[in-house]
């Protein structure tokens, strides 16, 4: 079994609950060197006295991982195809002990010309939101104050929607990213954010200005900003903007 394989186990059987796995005692044979043990993702039947062990879980981000030790492990990437397009590795930017993280969907070009995330349009309407948002409820806060990142760190050709193997190898970066922040609340910009996220399958519409968990972390979804940027697309900024209200009093209040 590789390293990924392994990883969507433990992610798997970390989000039903489980936190330890019963390794069985082996026994080799007589002259062998002893084999490593069967593992199961099982208890001993209750009163039973196993003969094994119980074996916590190993967690899915390194102790005292940091993100500089993240972007270090994720070094000059090519586990997907996403690098042969590439220009830059977007990793993410912001204040890393951030109350609140945006996780959007992937670079466009101009993120992937200077490496940072939300920079171009959508990126700008972004930063009004979060600014002009925080000024007008009495939130001292800039952008700079949180942290944003996507999902995938390179750009999809034409900006397309990374595809879901993309998005499970970038995941385990995210993964980190998150765990070593460890904000308040998290808010995910669009479907891809959400199903990356929660693993969930229906359109932001109808999962948009509501909380869910990411692990143990309150999460709420609202459109992407490149959405809002459609000029047919008026309510939907009115709802992001009481999303967002509703977040930022969530973490600052």
């Amino acid at each position: 079994m590789d390293a990924e394989k392994l990883r969507e186990y433990l992610t798997f059987y970390q989000d039903l609950g489980f936190t330890s796995l019963y390794r069985r005692d082996a026994t080799p044979a007589t002259g062998t060197p002893e084999v490593p043990a069967a593992v199961e993702i099982a208890s001993p039947a209750p009163g039973a006295v196993p003969s094994g062990a119980l074996i916590a879980l190993p967690s899915l981000a390194p102790e005292g991982d940091t993100l500089e030790r993240i972007r270090a492990d994720i070094g000059d990437c090519k586990r997907c195809r996403l690098h042969e397009g590439r220009h830059t590795i977007v990793f993410g930017s912001g204040n890393p002990q951030a109350r609140l993280v945006f996780v959007g969907e992937g670079p466009g070009a101009d993120e992937d010309a200077q490496g940072l995330p939300f920079v171009g349009r959508a990126g700008q309407l972004l930063t009004q939101m979060i600014e002009g948002t925080a000024k007008r409820e009495g939130i001292p806060i800039q952008r700079k104050d949180v942290y944003i990142c996507n999902v995938v760190k390179c750009r999809p050709p034409e900006n397309r929607t990374p595809e879901p193997d993309e998005m499970e190898i970038c995941g385990q970066f995210l993964f980190r990213q998150l765990s070593a922040i460890r904000p308040k609340a998290i808010c995910a910009l669009g479907a891809t954010a959400a199903r990356a996220l929660l693993g969930r399958k229906e359109g932001v519409t109808r999962m948009r200005g509501n909380w869910y968990k990411w692990r143990d972390l309150p999460l709420m979804v609202t459109y992407h900003p490149s959405y809002l940027l459609r000029p047919y697309n008026q309510n939907a900024k009115r709802e992001a903007w009481e999303d967002l209200k509703k977040v930022l009093h969530f973490v600052y209040d």
